[in-house]
């Protein structure tokens, strides 16, 4: 098992910062892991932010985020991370960190990864 939680989410103003790290327990090989985060806001399906491989040496971005989101991970920590800057009001959702075992492509579906967070709240004001 693999327990993941996210923290770092909270109110902010369009074209500002937040960071989300988000923690992973109860393995110790969550380094070979593949880690995505995902959003979601009520009424709407999961949708796809951003994934990174075990060594970050490969990373795949939505288009909506390109540009704006990075994602980054310590293995050190067991921490990934996911920086958002120019932050726009349709940012607003509750994100959630991901986790599933190695895949050769880095997976955009919600059903791809098998261990979720409990979600943080981002909230963007206009």
């Amino acid at each position: 098992q693999v327990q993941l939680v996210e923290s770092g989410g909270g109110l902010v103003q369009a074209g500002g910062s937040l960071r989300l790290p988000c923690a992973a327990s109860g393995r110790t090989f969550f380094m070979s892991y593949i880690m995505g985060w995902f959003r979601q806001v009520p009424g709407k399906e999961r949708e796809f932010v951003t994934a990174i491989t075990w060594n970050g040496g490969s990373t795949r971005y939505a288009d909506s985020v390109k540009g704006r989101f990075t994602i980054s991970r310590d293995n050190a920590k067991n921490t990934i991370y996911l920086q958002m800057n120019s932050l726009k009001p349709e940012d607003t959702a509750v994100y959630y960190c991901a986790a599933d075992r190695p895949k050769a492509v880095l997976p955009t579906t919600p059903g791809s990864y098998e261990y979720w967070g409990q979600g943080t709240q981002v909230t963007v004001s206009s």
